[in-house]
């Protein structure tokens, strides 16, 4: 059973990408959440209603125990099954000014994105390697590439993804291990709701913000053998803002 897992994915970007990974490919789609069941069931049957299989798994990305011993167990009840897709999606931002940034906002903001980077790519990549063959897709931001005041710790967190992407790519390219990041900018989610849309997308060439399901067709390009030649790409998906 040929699975993809997307963690965060039961809401806004995640959840577009596990739908349209169901509607794009024959992958089981395993949806990643960390406390809202009720959204990951209703993805579920999003993704049903595609046509294709799914199932939600719990686990909290930024806990290195947590993600081993569940990925483990599902391993153990799946004896066939083989995670061949990860899109490292779960991120939370925590903003402020950086004078006034509690640790608690820089830690749970770089243990979620960075470490949650680590604990779920980690845990796989062996799995990967001695399938030669896989595609690790990290969502990260605008934020990663450019910088946003007010956003130093997810501005940071984005960044090190980046350059984590880069390097990985170069020591897994041989076993036809694909890893590439998507950057979104301003993306109708959860996430942005709060942001005055109208006056922010005076700043974006293309006037207007993107959707989720835009970000899911990329994500579901790079997740297929189409995509076999590009690897450590950061690849800018934000109406011209910054590319």
């Amino acid at each position: 059973m040929k699975t993809a897992l997307v963690t965060g994915g039961s809401r806004g970007i995640g959840r577009a990408i596990c739908i349209q990974l169901a509607i794009d490919s024959a992958y089981h789609i395993l949806i990643n959440y960390a406390s809202n069941k009720e959204a990951a069931m209703e993805t579920l049957k999003a993704v049903e209603a595609a046509g294709n299989t799914g199932e939600i798994i719990q686990f909290d990305v930024a806990d290195h125990e947590d993600v081993n011993n569940t990925l483990d167990e599902w391993h153990q009840k799946n004896e066939k099954g083989l995670i061949e897709v990860l899109v490292n999606n779960a991120g939370i931002t925590k903003d402020g000014l950086f004078m006034w940034m509690p640790k608690q906002d820089w830690d749970s903001v770089i243990n979620t994105s960075l470490s949650g980077f680590f604990n779920v790519t980690n845990c796989l990549m062996q799995k990967l390697l001695r399938n030669r063959y896989g595609r690790v897709i990290n969502i990260v931001s605008v934020s990663g590439l450019k910088g946003t005041p007010g956003q130093t710790n997810y501005s940071a967190a984005k960044g090190a993804v980046i350059a984590a992407t880069k390097a990985l790519a170069q020591e897994v390219a041989k076993r036809k291990i694909t890893v590439n990041a998507v950057a979104p900018g301003f993306i109708k989610s959860d996430m942005t709701a709060s942001l005055d849309e109208k006056e922010l997308k005076k700043m974006i060439p293309a006037n207007r913000f993107g959707e989720a399901e835009e970000v899911a067709n990329l994500v579901s390009f790079l997740a297929s053998k189409k995509s076999s030649y590009i690897t450590g790409e950061i690849i800018n998906i934000n109406g011209g803002i910054y590319s």
